[in-house]
């Protein structure tokens, strides 16, 4: 398919582990491993009907993302389908926790390189403001293990167990060896690897939900054909270390390049959320491409300007000014992205207002008050957009003496936002002087 960037190509066949991002990451293309069941996998010879999905190459992360928005559409003859709407890509928050494998876990078998690479990638996404946030990561390479065991090598051989009876001497060897052991395998043993599947699911779960997203290598190292060669089932599964348990634990990603290392090969990484959150692995994936300055693939071309759709929201959001707690980062801000919330914009408050640090609440809270203009400041605010349900539930669990009020922006706009009622500001610190919140937080700290 022919972009504005060049030709975007879908994988040739299913990619099952989540690995058709490794091609990218190694040859400095973006490659988008969507949610399971977006794209229809009907007419594809399926690997593992259960998780596989059709991945997406291209020069840059619009491409990928528009062919995605194009091509996720539900389909009544694949029996997997299902039907997760492919947003715009949205402006990301100005802090996102970004998980990644704790330092002691990382694994990169030796390879220097890619690990400086991996580590100069993570200093890319702190220089941004967002917050990386050290997770233990055995449980993910736990469940990438269980890809080439019991369950899902029987899965395999199933796709192919007609042919493979009839034609087995024309298979490859290791293809050959490893669907041949499959045909030991009992029902009892497919079980094993499911309940074995489910509860390294709840184990890793807690960990998924603590961040916003998680990036880790795109692979741990670069193999020669000559090393793949000569192991070749270790060193594909080494460079499936952080991509084969992605379709196990229904995940979307995006690989993206970050840079080349120093002997010039290609440096990348991979952004991973949780399904139908391919649009926010775009975002990010978007601003790391953009910094990273490199060229589009071999064609050295120059990256577009324009990197993304814009979304559009349509007229039934409603725009909600957070001030404290509930900004991006801030102890509060899952209650709004557990209603659907979505972050618009940073902003200032028109010259008419104080900030107070509230007395006595937990977490600690700030409250907004409108006062004269003689005596008033511009406080850093957020701009988040709810739907009028979401909306009605977030205002009617505002405790006192915080209230939702109508707040005036520097821009002339105005929209509804967290004030405090006066009886609040009793034991209450002026701290008007930091411009806002997070600067606050931060003074306390330093």
């Amino acid at each position: 398919m022919a972009t504005a960037h060049g030709i975007v190509s879908f994988a040739l066949g299913t990619d099952t582990a989540g690995s058709g991002r490794i091609p990218a990451g190694l040859n400095n293309i973006v490659g988008l491993k969507p949610s399971i069941g977006t794209l229809s996998i009907t007419g594809v010879v399926p690997a593992c009907r259960t998780l596989d999905c059709v991945s997406i190459f291209a020069l840059a992360v619009a491409d990928a993302y528009r062919v995605f928005q194009v091509a996720a559409r539900p389909d009544v003859s694949d029996p997997y389908s299902r039907v997760v709407a492919p947003r715009g890509a949205l402006s990301l928050p100005p802090v996102l926790k970004v998980g990644v494998p704790a330092t002691a876990d990382r694994r990169f078998f030796g390879d220097a390189l890619m690990e400086s690479a991996y580590d100069a990638a993570l200093e890319t996404l702190r220089s941004l403001g967002h917050q990386t946030v050290e997770l233990p990561f055995a449980d993910f390479y736990a469940t990438a293990a269980l890809l080439y065991e019991g369950a899902w090598v029987a899965e395999r051989y199933a796709a192919v167990k007609d042919f493979f009876n009839a034609n087995e001497p024309s298979f490859h060897p290791v293809t050959r060896k490893i669907y041949g052991g499959a045909k030991a395998l009992s029902a009892a043993d497919a079980f094993e690897g499911l309940y074995a599947l489910q509860a390294l699911k709840r184990k890793v779960a807690p960990l998924i939900a603590s961040v916003d997203i998680i990036c880790v290598p795109t692979a741990p190292t670069h193999f020669t054909r000559t090393e793949v060669e000569a192991e070749p089932i270790r060193e594909n599964a080494r460079l499936g270390t952080y991509t084969n348990f992605v379709n196990l634990l229904d995940m979307c990603g995006m690989a993206v390049p970050t840079g080349l290392r120093s002997d010039g090969r290609p440096a990348s990484v991979t952004l991973l959320a949780p399904a139908g959150k391919d649009h926010l692995t775009a975002s990010l994936a978007a601003e790391l491409h953009r910094l990273s300055a490199l060229p589009l693939g071999a064609t050295g071309w120059p990256q577009p300007a324009n990197y993304l759709p814009a979304e559009t929201d349509g007229d039934d959001l409603i725009e909600l000014i957070v001030v404290g707690a509930h900004l991006s980062g801030m102890p509060l801000n899952s209650q709004l992205r557990d209603l659907g919330a979505r972050f618009s914009r940073r902003a200032l408050t028109a010259k008419c207002y104080r900030l107070y640090a509230l007395s006595g609440t937990e977490p600690a809270k700030p409250g907004l008050v409108r006062c004269q203009e003689s005596e008033s400041a511009s406080i850093e605010v957020e701009v988040w957009k709810l739907g009028a349900e979401a909306f009605g539930l977030f205002v009617a669990a505002v405790p006192s003496p915080l209230a939702i009020g109508t707040v005036q922006l520097a821009d002339g706009t105005a929209c509804k936002g967290f004030l405090v009622e006066p009886a609040g500001l009793a034991g209450a610190a002026d701290i008007s002087r930091y411009g806002g919140w997070r600067a606050y937080i931060a003074s306390l700290a330093a």
